[in-house]
């Protein structure tokens, strides 16, 4: 496997990459990519020079996965959208290569954080269905993964839990903001 820069002269790794939107999030948040136009809409979008897209390929020329993110901070902080892997090579590291792949792009250019949302449309975890407004903190602290939400798939690559926005997609519906270091912290001597 090889993870390279998608560009926008690749059409056949755009396109599949499109179709890995439209199948990827079929399940969990089937509005966010209903069909194929749409997915290649999207991808489109991050091909831009300032973005970082990027894809994993098999000796093949076969997208495996696909990653990309956004400046934002003035490149302090970079956003990590979207990330999907094909269905058939999910839990193969392919979408753990992604990100550590995207976390030197962003270091490279000079990014500190590197940070995603990871919505919950569907009572995915113990944060959905209900009232976070009254209790937030200690909902966050006390988070459960009920059906495989890819929030602990972040965790495990070493993103945190630095908030959550309630009610983002609808009454119940939170999204889930996470977020990793990726540059060199300052050290304390340094503080003023």
């Amino acid at each position: 496997m090889d993870i390279i820069d998608l560009t926008p002269d690749n059409i056949s790794a755009i396109e599949q990459a499109a179709a890995l939107l439209v199948d990827g999030f079929a399940e969990n948040s089937p509005a966010s990519w209903p069909d194929l136009a749409s997915g290649r809409e999207e991808v489109r979008e991050w091909l831009a020079p300032e973005h970082i897209c990027r894809v994993a390929v098999d000796a093949h020329g076969n997208v495996l996965g696909w990653i990309a993110a956004n400046s934002q901070y003035h490149g302090n902080v970079w956003e990590l959208h979207p990330l999907v892997v094909r269905a058939d090579h999910r839990g193969e590291g392919i979408g753990r290569a992604l990100v550590q792949d995207l976390e030197q792009r962003v270091g490279e250019r000079g990014g500190m954080t590197l940070t995603l949302g990871s919505d919950d449309e569907n009572n995915l975890t113990s944060l959905a269905g209900i009232d976070l407004y009254p209790n937030l903190l200690k909902h966050i602290a006390d988070i459960q993964n009920l059906g495989r939400h890819p929030y602990s798939f972040y965790e495990k690559a070493g993103f945190r839990i630095v908030g959550v926005l309630p009610d983002a997609n609808g009454f119940g519906k939170p999204d889930i903001l996470m977020a990793k270091r990726v540059g060199t912290p300052f050290s304390p001597e340094g503080r003023q």
